[in-house]
């Protein structure tokens, strides 16, 4: 099933990126692999997945070494300034970095373990209470004030749309953040490149594709529904 999957959704990219004049190397499938068993990981590793996705530091940190070295890591979730001195020289990419705080926190961590971590900032582009990142009017800023952290490598921004019936209605919300990726480009700050936007989970990531995504991150249309509410 979950090989299956797998295919049904990179042919359904593919698709999108074709509708939008794209070359499909230019989009990732991340799998959202929170809460999920290792054997079903390993299924969607054997399947091609080599990118995953996890939500929680302890639940990564247990799934590293249980998998191929060649694994690349996404930390999508929230992610405390308590925790980052455990996987600044593990992960491929952290995705949630919304505040110079976080960002201080990871560059300090990384100049002592001797590495350069790649990070998206979240923009919370719907304006949404529930959900974290900073607001479209404030991330250039915070681009700036952390592309002079050391240790750090500003690779673009990634954002979580509101969790909608209709994918259309999500369609604004990432051409806001492509746009928002064209204006930070165009101030031509050191250290900060926007060659990654990280949007669109199971519900509207071919909405996301056609809008300039380059990560998508699936969890539900590979493994199925999870026990309990957020769709991923």
């Amino acid at each position: 099933m979950i090989k299956d999957n797998i295919l049904n959704i990179n042919q359904k990219i593919a698709e999108a990126c074709k509708r939008a004049g794209r070359d499909t190397s230019e989009v990732s499938l991340i799998t959202v692999s929170k809460t999920k068993p290792l054997e079903q990981l390993k299924e969607a590793y054997a399947a091609g997945s080599r990118d995953f996705g996890e939500n929680k530091v302890q639940e990564m940190l247990d799934k590293i070494p249980q998998m191929p070295s060649d694994v690349r890591w996404h930390m999508i979730g929230h992610l405390q300034r308590n925790k980052v001195k455990y996987i600044v020289d593990k992960v491929y990419m952290i995705h949630s970095v919304d505040s110079l705080r976080l960002a201080e926190e990871i560059s300090k961590e990384a100049v002592k373990k001797q590495v350069t971590v790649k990070i998206l900032l979240e923009v919370n582009v719907a304006g949404e209470d529930s959900k974290f990142g900073t607001t479209c009017k404030e991330v250039c800023a915070l681009a700036a004030m952390i592309a002079v952290l050391p240790g750090i490598s500003i690779q673009g921004l990634m954002t979580i749309a509101p969790y909608v019936e209709n994918p259309e209605e999500n369609r604004k919300y990432f051409r806001k953040l492509k746009q928002l990726s064209v204006d930070i480009m165009s101030k031509n700050i050191d250290n900060v490149c926007m060659n990654v936007l990280s949007m669109g989970m199971t519900g509207d990531y071919v909405v996301a594709v056609e809008e300039g995504a380059t990560y998508v991150r699936v969890g539900t249309a590979i493994f199925g529904e999870r026990d309990y509410g957020q769709t991923t």
